[in-house]
């Protein structure tokens, strides 16, 4: 292996189009990579044991706190696989994915990491074996990943995912713009799974189980909408999915506001996306000059920070 004075690795974000709660069910979901925000990781020779800088720590790797357990079994695992010390190193890490917003930053953290890792090191490495990797630390993150995070953070195309089922990538077909607002917010998807299955459990299941089904059938009916280049189609679906999940009481009245403010602005559709009850929430426009008009009404509607992305190409759908 040869190795260089300083090697990068990059990954980007994710965020939930449609499915979100459904898929713990046995529905499907889509999940789209979202390159407004992203992470690098910078490998570089130093003298000594390693080193970490990043937002939430400075200093000797092995002293670093348990809460960035994840980001230390991320390096141990490429490390392992490297057949390398850890020693003369020096690893930062910068970010714009925010965390506890769904986005799947703590992926993208070892995702980066990894690329980096492998760079420095000059061996190359294979996708099967990345998310073989960014799995070992994603188990300490969340337990029991399903892999989405990991497959959509170091990939360029949606995934259509049905839980035991293999990613399906598909072409992101779809000139439109993504507009993205942040309620400021923390979500809390362990409450709104746990809400969700008592209600499946309780006295009167059937209208619930209903609303997970209409849930998988809005992410079958996107699909197509994406592939058919129809965004008119996949804002009435985004629309839709946000009041059944709203039904379900996943929802809050910070994102209701902020999907009411898209809406009234005139996107095409908007919806929470992720776990819910905080978070984030994502509107579809045709046009930069139409997502800019949203991005304005969601700000006043009190959200903390926005992105915008361009999704299938460089010309407005208009």
């Amino acid at each position: 292996m040869t190795k260089t004075s300083c090697s990068t690795g990059k990954s980007h974000g994710k965020i939930i189009l449609m499915g979100e709660h459904a898929v713990v069910h046995g529905e499907p979901s889509i999940a789209l990579p979202f390159p407004a925000v992203e992470m690098t990781a910078t490998v570089c020779e130093a003298d000594g044991p390693l080193t970490i800088d990043c937002s939430y720590y400075n200093g000797i790797a092995a002293e670093m706190p348990e809460i960035l357990e994840s980001l230390k079994t991320a390096i141990q695992s490429a490390l392992a696989e490297l057949q390398v010390s850890d020693k003369n190193l020096a690893i930062s890490l910068a970010s714009t994915i925010p965390a506890e917003r769904g986005m799947g930053s703590s992926a993208a953290v070892s995702v980066a990491l990894t690329r980096a890792l492998f760079a420095y090191f000059g061996k190359p490495l294979d996708q099967a074996t990345l998310l073989r990797l960014v799995n070992i630390s994603e188990k300490v993150a969340h337990g029991n990943p399903s892999g989405l995070d990991a497959a959509t953070a170091s990939g360029d195309d949606p995934l259509f995912y049905i839980k035991g089922q293999p990613f399906e990538a598909f072409p992101l077909n779809l000139k439109a713009y993504l507009i993205v607002g942040d309620t400021g917010v923390t979500g809390q998807t362990k409450e709104a799974v746990a809400s969700i299955a008592a209600k499946l459990d309780g006295e009167n299941p059937q209208p619930y189980r209903d609303a997970i089904t209409r849930l998988g059938n809005f992410a079958q009916t996107a699909k197509a909408a994406i592939e058919a280049n129809d965004p008119q189609k996949l804002g009435q679906l985004m629309n839709q999915a946000h009041d059944v999940l709203s039904f379900l009481d996943v929802s809050s009245p910070d994102l209701d506001r902020l999907v009411a403010a898209a809406r009234s602005a005139g996107a095409l559709g908007a919806k929470l996306t992720g776990g819910g009850r905080g978070g984030c929430v994502i509107a579809l426009s045709n046009s930069r000059t139409e997502a800019e008009k949203v991005e304005t009404a969601i700000l006043q509607a009190g959200a903390i920070r926005t992105w915008i992305y361009q999704m299938g190409g460089t010309e407005d759908a208009e």
